[in-house]
């Protein structure tokens, strides 16, 4: 049968595509209300301590400006569930960059000039910001991040790595990463007919419009809050931000719209970050390869008004069969910015430390790196004892494996030469769970033959907009041009944010029950439609958010080819090839799309990004991207993404699972793992830049 574009899986064209490329669409910090006003925060310039005085004397007297908040004359807020929303409240400063003014002026300029010349006197404290594993202050929490258990323990972990055959005990570090979308946080507030319109650049319009409302004492009605175009996000506009409420504050203080637009600078103290990540890997196995034990211990940071705890010993609980393990995160108060969600969180660093640990035991073992994955396939989910609703993570090995012609590679370290280059391969397999949450959507059928379908869903760049047509037309049965989909905006049915690699199973699973009951009423309807159409009505609330007899999650795997370069110590990444397991592909154009972008992701997270802590200032140091060095288009030469068809009956009406987060997972170690194998010394803290890798080149010619 002919593909029309309208049947699930089709590579359709994303909708929105043109007006970005063009430029037609308007992104928060672009509504251009009359009357419009700009503001720019001021950061402070110590770690920790309380604000003494605030000068605003010289900030006033320049051309343009209008005001400046501070704490001593903010609009007040309530109390906030969220504590690093709560800017301009009082004198107190838990960080670096923390917010201690804003200055609200004609112009972007004259707001930046006005807040150049803002004067803060502090009364400084002593402060920390060094993460080490013995620090005095380190505890195991209740929870990590994602309501997981922090600790958990089964057999005799111990005992059994210490009386194993094959022995792994290593450490692995993955520094503090920043999100860094192409478009900063940005928010345009205005009162518009005695109602508060806010348009911010979120992953989830539904929160901030509650948030909003909390903080203000306004009712939800009143608020209305459009997303309707979002730039990245990578997690760091999951949840509200403080450019948000810091534009509201300023169009109550001035009756004027207002737009924050965050710098770069400034993001990096204010939007969260991945926080880094001490891991202790020991793995206990026979003397073929097959586990017995495996014990992960995790230590990060969090800060000290707001404690997230990153979950990266979570995804050892799910990957290989061990009948004696543990897990457990410990976590370090310090005076540094919160930390928050950062593509694929937990999974991304915990992966990291656990497939550079199973690389290494395959060496240990005399065991290809692929087979020792097979071999160590678990029948159920190790931590839980619930079946799988699907995993073929074997046939992703496998298939990834043939693609990249893995059977010709000599195992030998420093087997493979080209000139001054070293040359090495490397695998490491993905994983990340399932989640769904409950939605609400409408569907309408009008008149003259056309369709829409309506949910606050939020597309940040994945190609929601175009996903959510295709799963109304294939419910309808009706061709994809005659649908249309809103979302990115509050007033539309209420839907979860746009995280965690769920927002299409979550949104989806609302907008086909919508379809299903609109098809229903045109089925029995006869004649022409009345002049309002037909509507379908569904809000998913407790049957997309039931407990599951199953564990859910998608799988992958990746390959990677590297060269090492022995004389400038460059590691350079020649291929690239993901194979993922994720259930019913909805698009295969925006699909392959994300599944590169994550690896992309993964590629810089192993080769160059990286964040550093000063101790002594207690600041971000690489707060740009001249200075936090993204991939480009030259890092990334050769880059495949391939999907195995899957049947999962148990997720969602579409059959899907998400997509947007497991191709970051995996690939920093697949890329490690082949630096290893190019030559033959195991690095263990990213990012593998060449002052790591120079110094530490053998420098015996590589065996014959």
């Amino acid at each position: 049968m002919a593909d029309t574009g309208t049947t699930l899986g089709a590579p359709a064209e994303r909708r929105e595509g043109r007006d970005k490329v063009t430029g037609r669409a308007r992104y928060a910090a672009e509504q251009t209300v009359p009357g419009r006003l700009h503001a720019w925060p001021v950061a402070a310039g110590i770690t920790r301590g309380a604000i003494r005085t605030v000068d605003t004397e010289a900030a006033l007297a320049l051309p343009g400006v209008r005001t400046v908040l501070s704490h001593t004359d903010a609009p007040g807020l309530a109390p906030a569930d969220d504590p690093t929303l709560a800017v301009l409240q009082d004198a107190r400063v838990p960080h670096h960059g923390w917010f201690v003014a804003l200055v609200v002026a004609e112009t972007l300029e004259a707001a930046r000039a006005g807040a150049a010349a803002v004067r803060v006197a502090y009364d400084v404290e002593e402060h920390d910001v060094t993460l080490t594993e013995d620090h005095p202050d380190a505890r195991t929490p209740d929870e990590a991040n994602g309501g997981h258990p922090a600790h958990r323990e089964q057999g005799d972990p111990e005992a059994a790595f210490a009386t194993a055959d094959v022995r792994v005990d290593a450490r692995y570090r993955v520094p503090p990463l920043h999100n860094h979308p192409m478009e900063p946080h940005a928010a345009t507030a205005h009162w518009n007919d005695g109602r508060l319109l806010v348009h911010d650049s979120s992953q989830g319009a539904t929160t901030v419009r509650a948030t909003l409302a909390s903080l203000f004492r306004i009712p939800e009605d009143d608020i209305t809050v459009v997303s309707e175009h979002v730039g990245g996000g990578f997690g760091s506009k999951g949840t509200p931000r403080p450019h948000v409420v810091l534009a509201v504050m300023a169009t109550l203080a001035t009756g004027r719209p207002v737009t924050v637009a965050l710098p770069r600078r400034l993001m990096a103290d204010v939007v969260g970050h991945r926080a880094p990540t001490l891991h202790r890997f020991r793995l206990g196995a026979t003397a073929d390869g097959i586990l017995v034990s495996s014990l992960h211990e995790v230590t990060t940071h969090t800060s000290r008004i707001k404690e997230f705890v990153e979950q990266a010993a979570v995804p050892s609980r799910i990957m290989y069969a061990a009948p004696h393990r543990l897990t457990t995160h410990r976590v370090v108060p310090l005076d540094v910015p919160s930390p928050s969600w950062m593509r694929a969180p937990g999974e991304a660093p915990g992966m990291f430390a656990l497939e550079s640990a199973m690389d290494e035991l395959a060496v240990a073992a005399g065991v290809d790196p692929v087979e020792l994955r097979i071999a160590n396939e678990p029948a159920v989910e190790p931590d839980s004892g619930r079946p799988f609703s699907s995993r073929h993570l074997v046939e992703c090995l496998r298939e990834g494996a043939r693609r990249f012609d893995w059977a010709r590679r000599d195992p030998r370290p420093r087997s493979r030469t080209e000139g001054p280059l070293l040359v090495g391969t490397g695998v490491a397999a993905a994983t990340y769970p399932v989640m769904v949450s409950p939605a609400r959507a409408t569907a309408h059928a009008l008149p003259d033959g056309r369709f829409t379908v309506r949910i606050n869903a939020t597309d940040i760049g994945t190609g929601a907009r175009t996903v959510l047509a295709q799963i109304a037309a294939d419910t309808l049965g009706v061709p994809l041009d005659r649908v249309r989909a809103d979302v990115g905006n509050s007033d539309l049915p209420s839907a979860p944010l746009a995280g965690g690699s769920s927002g299409t199973a979550s949104w989806g699973w609302a907008v086909h029950e919508a379809c299903t009951r609109l098809a229903a009423r045109l089925a029995e309807h006869t004649g022409p439609l009345p002049d309002a159409g037909l509507h379908g009505h569904a809000d998913t609330a407790g049957s997309a958010d039931a407990e599951s007899d199953y564990a859910r999650h998608a799988f992958g795997a990746h390959f990677a080819e590297v060269t090492v370069d022995t004389v400038s110590g460059e590691v350079r990444v020649r291929r690239l090839l993901g194979v993922y397991a994720a259930g019913r592909i909805l698009n295969a154009r925006t699909a392959r799309s994300q599944f590169i972008g994550g690896m992309t992701m993964g590629l810089g997270m192993a080769l160059t990004e990286g964040s550093t802590l000063d101790a002594a200032s207690g600041a971000f140091v690489e707060t740009d991207l001249a200075s936090y060095h993204v991939p480009v288009h030259a890092d990334v030469p050769d880059i495949e993404a391939h999907w195995i068809e899957e049947d999962d009956p148990h997720l969602n009406p579409m059959g899907s699972k998400g997509i947007g987060e497991i191709g970051i997972v995996g690939t920093a170690a697949a890329i490690a793992n082949a630096t290893h194998h190019a030559t033959g010394t195991r690095y263990r803290t990213l990012p593998l830049t060449p002052s790591q890798i120079l110094p530490n080149l053998p420098t015996a010619p590589p065996p014959l």
